[in-house]
């Protein structure tokens, strides 16, 4: 009789940086455009109008029960108070918690130096969003098939530092990274398990739809087609109908279904950006089930 033996590796450096965040005004104001559009979905209970977080339904019940992050300035339940600027950049771009866990499922590897600074300049700020609310949405528990398949499964990513935002004068370049940062790929594509993270246009099914979605009632939706195939995708939507869907949540057909969420507070020229870059993406034709 033989023993199988799994050795999975769950904690991992962290960083030892001196980095601090450079807020101001602007950094502020742009940051919290920036959590609403990124974070929000996973983090911001509108019932409150707080980021005290909530249960992630998205995940598979099969590997137990996942909540996000309180982000708000508590000191007994928020995040923030205990990590460093640089702590929280780190995370951001690798996964790797301040305890050397991974975090699969909230890490930006290729977000800017700028709008990482932004973010953590708003969430240390006095916005009432992120006053202090000690609440917590409830604890994370893998049972055995999730602890197994993190530990077989954590792929902390290279930490890359001095990225830089694509200017407006390059709407492709900045459609694909607004692409990569706000996420639009995680949703409009095969699965999440399949997603390339650190180079997003090798995700299986890239932008083609398909993964599902599994809402608190029960209900299933699956991602749509945003390749500019005809027939299946979106590639009868005019630059206006395009904005309208993201940031009004009305497709010409009708409106769209949660979890897409209404991106109000990108400007329209980050709209047309992501819409040009979607323009020079080749089209799948990939019908999704209603």
């Amino acid at each position: 009789m033989g023993a199988i033996i799994i050795s999975c590796k769950t904690k991992f450096e962290t960083t030892k940086a001196a980095y601090t965040a450079a807020p101001s005004t602007h950094a502020v104001e742009h940051g919290k455009d920036l959590a609403f559009t990124i974070c929000a979905g996973c983090h911001y209970d509108r019932s409150v109008n707080k980021f005290i977080g909530a249960q992630m339904h998205d995940i598979p019940g099969i590997v137990g029960k996942v909540y996000s992050a309180n982000l708000t300035h508590s000191k007994t339940n928020g995040i923030p108070p205990h990590y460093s600027d640089a702590e929280l950049k780190y995370l951001f771009k690798t996964g790797v918690a301040k305890d050397g866990r991974f975090l699969s499922y909230m890490l930006r590897p290729n977000m800017s130096d700028e709008d990482i600074n932004d973010i953590i300049s708003y969430l240390r700020s006095d916005d009432p969003a992120v006053a202090a609310a000690d609440t917590t949405a409830g604890l994370t528990h893998f049972n055995i098939i999730g602890k197994m398949y993190n530990g077989m499964t954590a792929k902390p990513v290279v930490y890359k530092d001095g990225i830089q935002r694509p200017p407006e004068s390059n709407p492709i370049a900045l459609g694909a990274y607004l692409i990569d940062i706000v996420g639009c790929y995680h949703c409009h594509s095969k699965s999440f398990t399949s997603l390339n993270l650190q180079f997003p246009n090798q995700s299986k099914g890239y932008l083609a739809g398909g993964i599902k979605f599994k809402e608190s009632n029960g209900s299933i939706v699956y991602g749509s087609n945003i390749t500019v195939d005809k027939n299946t995708g979106i590639g009868d939507f005019t630059i206006l109908q395009f904005r309208k869907a993201v940031k009004e949540g009305q497709a010409p057909d009708g409106s769209l279904k949660p979890p897409m969420p209404k991106f109000q507070r990108l400007t329209d020229n980050e709209v047309d950006a992501i819409y040009a870059y979607l323009q020079s993406v080749p089209a799948k034709y990939h019908k999704i089930r209603d």
